[in-house]
């Protein structure tokens, strides 16, 4: 579903994996996301920690697609090239909303971002969109 699913992905390509509610997203940097002073535009550091933090808040429920309610973005460092790595968890599942944390590192294990979001179920069936696969 993340690749083959979402348009986006086919520009900016992340690898996923997805455990049970956790997730990690990997990528390569590249220049052409880079803002006017020569760093990363803080638009793929939401996009990784929401990323990593929605797979792991979908990996936790089976029936229903989840949309990002709200998501905190915090930046600590400019990044200029390498490769990122965000990792997401579940902190809190509920009936309703599940909350999330992420992370974003560098090649180095530095924290360059973090993320906290709210997820809520929708009423999407995981069934009924095409590029879904269940499985790990």
């Amino acid at each position: 579903m993340y690749n083959a699913g979402a348009p986006i992905n086919q520009v900016i390509l992340h690898r996923v994996t997805i455990s049970d509610a956790e997730a990690q997203i990997h990528w390569t940097v590249d220049p052409r996301f880079f803002h006017a002073a020569g760093s990363l535009h803080g638009s793929i550091y939401f996009k990784m920690l929401d990323d990593a933090a929605f797979f792991a808040a979908n990996s936790i429920e089976r029936e229903v697609f989840v949309l990002t309610a709200t998501m905190n973005v915090q930046f600590f460092k400019p990044v200029t090239g390498g490769h990122l790595k965000a990792f997401g968890k579940v902190t809190m599942p509920g009936k309703v909303l599940i909350h999330a944390q992420s992370e974003l590192r560098d090649d180095r294990n530095r924290i360059v971002a973090a993320g906290q979001g709210t997820f809520a179920r929708s009423n999407l069936r995981l069934q009924d969109i095409s590029t879904y696969r269940m499985g790990k």
